[in-house]
């Protein structure tokens, strides 16, 4: 099953993982030759608008475009809902085969005496002065605007400006670069059409009727239409002028153009945008830079082992033979105090359930992206699974919090399960709730309607809550986890410490290792959210998830085993802090990609921004504070010795100062001492 696995993580990232399962495709032959199986009539859909310099997206309506008369919405799922997603139909329709030259979708005219039309037309200003994207869908799959970038290569972007600004001083921004008719200052230039080619696969040889899509591409242009009843698609670019001084007719055209194209087939259409993704040797370079960091931790905690722990056993295996018993020292001193429980046992336990969850959550849902189950293609899919999946584990949760607790002699079993099933997704959905209500303000897409926040309630408090209950029942009835030896009555005085085996430098130290084995992917997944870049390495991603559980694992057991060195027994909240302290690492990564990355303008972007970095560097705490912890608790010889073991030691030892003592006994009469 783990080679299985393996293979499928190689495979997952060069695109055949797309074909999903359960998503049927769509054939489509001439008009009048249409049946069951086959039809003519293709429909172009329109998500949200967004952009690089905000973060806050807007419906495709809320910018005063050309509307389908009987608009139709797609059903969403809770992740397209969740990320702010509003795909609706558009007078854009096609028929297949069938070629269409400057063809009119519909005129906006605009009165300067009109507050409405100046409020509409201020707002499709600012929407192309912050660079807002259309994303135009076709057969379930992006439109995109493919154009020449370095090296001669060729980018495909899933989306394409609404216009572009040449600003007063005459800087020319964004798209503006494309046409050197675009040099007028302080103007706006629009895209007021659009050239899309359709292509597609015949079907030839097939077992299939009709033919399949397998790309659509456009590219955005400007035309200036004077005569609406002779359109020609030509001459000088739509101007808007800063000032709104005049009446404006903004005439919006298409063109449809249709190829065949056998060579894609259908499973792999998605390959030419992934493609001009140009990650790959990047990817691989993240991958063996976080390896290095593994063999490097694990030949660390290999040399401890062979090198003291043999050793150790060793002497005391030569006791019988030496001439005087050898005292413990190091690690070996702390061992009646190293189980005893921590300060603030009820936050340790509750927090280590919440990780536990987050941790088993995340497996899954990378490990079924891998399978293609949640790719790109399958819209809202990841983040579905991730609330459907985290709502259902509450049952582990609730165990791992409960049973910690009773292990640490708790006897609040109430206000352990409460805080468990409320306080983390608490904190969590006060900082969504509040983003909400500034999306809410601004009157964004991504603004969760109320509808889905009572259903996300419903699901926390009518699925959640319960199973966590359940989960913490079953915990408490379980025994308290068994310790290897005995917990003195009277706590051991800790020496003095040096500055490095002090909690606060090893913790620092600590989370280094581990966000050094997934920074480069992170500057892949913050693209994704803020750059609005697609996602779909997910087998490199799973990689290094792994990578990065070993790493949290051996680099809380290296700096923990020199804190019991240094004989200081407080080794919970620092296993637990150890490596968590990545997240640190990752939220000053977050600002400095915020500074140096994004474009991102206005006090409303920038309270979300960090709002929704919160919430994920809360989420990646306790993931790595849980890994770490239970790594370290699973060493059932967290000492070296069970109890047993320490027991036939001491034995041995006093069994030889019998035997010196008596061998004494006998000397010295013999001696005529």
């Amino acid at each position: 099953m783990r080679l299985l696995a393996a293979a499928l993580l190689l495979v997952a990232p060069l695109g055949a993982a797309f074909y999903l399962p359960g998503l049927a495709p769509v054939s489509f032959c001439e008009e009048g030759e249409e049946t069951e199986s086959c039809k003519s009539l293709i429909e172009l859909f329109v998500n949200r608008l967004d952009s690089v310099e905000s973060v806050l997206p807007y419906e495709y309506d809320a910018f005063d475009f050309c509307q389908d008369k009987e608009e139709k919405r797609p059903s969403e799922n809770l992740g397209q809902v969740l990320f702010g997603e509003r795909i609706a139909s558009s007078p854009y329709k096609f028929t297949f085969k069938k070629q269409e030259t400057c063809k009119k979708v519909c005129t906006r005219s605009y009165d300067p005496g009109n507050s409405a039309d100046k409020s509409k037309l201020a707002f499709l200003k600012k929407g192309m002065q912050l660079n807002y994207q259309h994303h135009w869908i076709i057969d379930n799959m992006p439109v995109t605007w493919c154009y020449d970038v370095e090296d001669g290569q060729k980018y495909c972007n899933p989306g394409f400006p609404i216009g572009c600004f040449v600003t007063p001083d005459g800087r020319v921004k964004d798209a503006c670069v494309i046409n050197s008719e675009f040099n007028k200052k302080n103007t706006f230039y629009l895209f007021n059409h659009v050239d899309i080619t359709i292509m597609y696969h015949s079907g030839k040889d097939e077992n299939w009727p009709g033919a399949r899509l397998v790309m659509a591409r456009l590219r955005p242009q400007s035309y200036k239409h004077t005569d609406e009843n002779n359109l020609s698609c030509e001459g000088p670019p739509m101007e808007i002028p800063g000032e709104f001084t005049n009446k404006l007719n903004l005439v919006y055209t298409y063109s449809v153009t249709f190829e065949e194209k056998n060579n894609i087939k259908w499973a792999s259409r998605w390959d030419y945008i992934l493609e001009s993704m140009p990650h790959t040797n990047i990817q691989w370079f993240s991958i063996m830079n976080s390896l290095v960091i593994v063999l490097f931790l694990s030949g660390m905690v290999a040399m401890i082992i062979l090198r003291t722990l043999h050793k150790d056993i060793a002497r005391y295996n030569q006791i019988d033979s030496s001439e005087d018993a050898q005292e413990e020292f190091g690690w070996k001193l702390v061992h009646g105090d190293v189980f005893r429980p921590p300060r603030k046992g009820m936050l340790l336990s509750v927090f280590l359930g919440q990780g536990t969850q987050i941790f088993i959550m995340t497996f899954i849902t990378l490990f079924l992206a891998c399978l293609g189950f949640l790719s790109p293609a399958n819209r809202g899919a990841l983040m579905t699974c991730a609330v459907v999946l985290w709502v259902l584990l509450g049952t582990p949760a609730g165990y791992v919090s409960a049973r910690m607790y009773k292990t640490f002699r708790g006897e609040k079993w109430k206000t352990n399960v409460l805080l468990t099933a409320l306080l983390c997704p608490g904190i969590v959905f006060a900082d969504f709730f509040i983003m909400n209500l500034i999306l809410w303000v601004k009157g964004s897409s991504a603004a969760i309607p109320f509808g889905t926040l009572v259903a996300i309630l419903a699901m926390w408090f009518g699925i959640s809550v319960p199973l966590t209950f359940v989960g913490a029942y079953f915990g408490f009835k379980e025994k308290p986890i068994e310790h290897p030896v005995r917990t003195n009555q009277i706590p051991r005085q800790i020496p003095e410490q040096s500055f490095f085996t002090k909690p606060l430098p090893g913790i620092v130290m600590g989370g280094i290792l581990p966000f050094g084995c997934i920074f480069i992917q992170l500057f892949f997944i913050l693209n994704s959210i803020w750059s609005h870049q697609m996602y779909y390495m997910f087998g490199f991603l799973f990689l290094v998830f792994i990578i990065l559980l070993i790493t949290c694992s051996e680099a809380t057991v290296l700096l923990c085993y020199f804190h019991l060195c240094a004989e200081d027994y407080h080794w919970w909240w620092r296993s637990f802090l150890t490596s968590s302290f990545t997240a640190v690492y990752l939220f000053i990564y977050a600002v400095h990609y915020f500074f140096s990355k994004l474009q991102i303008t206005g006090t409303a972007s920038t309270i979300l921004y960090f709002g929704y970095t919160m919430i994920m560097v809360l989420i990646f705490f306790l993931f790595t504070a849980a890994v770490a912890l239970r790594a370290f608790l699973c060493q059932k010889e967290v000492t070296g010795y069970t109890e047993e073991e320490i027991s036939i030691l001491k034995y041995k030892q006093s069994t030889m100062n019998i035997k010196l003592g008596q061998g004494l006994l006998d000397f010295l009469p013999a001696s005529g001492l």
